[in-house]
């Protein structure tokens, strides 16, 4: 009798193992560090379905592959739905906010980020800024990282900026998206005083000729347009 559930434990583990193998490769792989919120959850529950199966004999065997496959699937499914709508991408993960803009501290976007200014602080040493003073721009990202722009006088120096005059007047202060998979961004347009005339124009210059060719658009500091199109090649 002892024998019998010793082994059904052994039998447990190689299952729970090796489904949870094949649920981890089949759901995708994404490090600690690019985890959402919502992927660690999904991960620590994926874990505990597991051990569930593993210690619980109250469980059946098949009952907790079900599980386990289960989850897996929702979980795939839920990354599909992140990856095919916009709208649903933006309740599932939310938006970045920006907390730092033209230098000044945006108070309210700290308060939605729940963040304080101790928080913000040790954020920016992570990205060996030391003083708020140095800050342009610093946005919270949805996985809960932190995006930092350096004032020019405080940026590094590169070999490109050797004989070259900092820059006065940009077209916009950071990089900003235009079109993001194939449709455009109305409110950073209006924030531009543009209109989808003026993208159009744009875009046909920079070689595109029509917006339905667009996959990813962003306008850059001093007015040039990044493009990337539709169904890149990969070689």
């Amino acid at each position: 009798m002892i024998f019998l559930s010793q082994f059904e434990l052994i039998i447990r583990i190689a299952i729970a193992f090796i489904v949870l193998l094949a649920m981890a490769r089949w759901a995708g792989r994404k490090e600690i560090s690019q985890m959402t919120f919502f992927n660690l959850v999904s991960a620590i529950a994926f874990g505990s379905l597991a051990a569930t199966l593993v210690l619980n004999s109250n469980v059946s065997i098949i009952n907790g592959i079900i599980a386990l496959v289960g989850w897996s699937a929702f979980t795939v499914l839920t990354d599909i739905i992140h990856l095919k709508s916009k709208k649903a991408r933006k309740i599932l993960m939310g938006d970045p906010i920006i907390v730092i803009k033209e230098g000044n501290i945006m108070e309210g976007a700290l308060r939605e980020s729940r963040l304080d200014t101790d928080a913000l602080k040790g954020l920016l040493r992570k990205k060996n800024v030391f003083s708020l003073s140095d800050v342009d721009y610093a946005i919270f990202e949805t996985d809960g990282t932190l995006s930092v722009l350096k004032k020019e006088d405080k940026q590094n120096v590169t070999k490109g900026d050797f004989n070259i005059a900092v820059s006065q007047n940009r077209f916009v202060p950071v990089a900003t998206e235009l079109v993001s998979d194939g449709l455009v961004n109305v409110n950073n347009l209006s924030k531009m005083h543009k209109d989808q005339s003026w993208l159009e124009s744009q875009l046909q210059l920079a070689g595109a000729d029509s917006l339905d060719e667009i996959f990813y658009a962003e306008i850059q500091p001093d007015g040039t347009l990044y493009v990337d199109k539709r169904d890149d090649i990969l070689h």
